[in-house]
């Protein structure tokens, strides 16, 4: 569901912004191995109005193409570690179903609550030494 007090973009504008945050998530994505949940999901709640789970699902699905041409770049360079990129991606599966299954149950707000306290703690543990 939108938040009730966006501005909703539409046509050129929409797409811009749209581009706008793939390349800032690419960007980050190739940088710092994230861009979805950090850069995409905030900027699709703040600059188009998407609802914070509507954010999270359209995120996810972009995903797998941002984190598809990462991994093939990082390949190419030699930073690729296959066998703990599965030990770590396959688990994670259990996750993200039981973290759907929660999103599904918990009122909208507190999970917006819970990702910007989640985004201060990490901004806090990467500026304190």
């Amino acid at each position: 569901m939108p938040r009730p007090d966006a501005q909703v973009a539409v046509g050129p504008q929409r797409t811009l912004r749209l581009a706008v945050i793939a390349t800032g998530a690419g960007l980050f994505s190739g940088l710092f191995g994230v861009g979805g949940g950090t850069v995409m999901v905030p900027l699709l709640v703040l600059w188009l109005g998407y609802g914070t789970r509507e954010a999270t699902g359209t995120s996810l699905g972009a995903i797998v193409l941002i984190a598809l041409a990462a991994m093939l770049t990082q390949g190419a360079y030699g930073n690729l570690h296959v066998d703990d990129g599965l030990l770590v991606g396959v688990p994670a599966v259990g996750g993200v179903l039981a973290g759907t299954w929660l999103q599904q149950k918990v009122d909208p707000r507190a999970v917006s609550l819970l990702f910007a306290a989640l985004m201060v703690a990490t901004a806090i543990t990467l500026l304190v030494p």
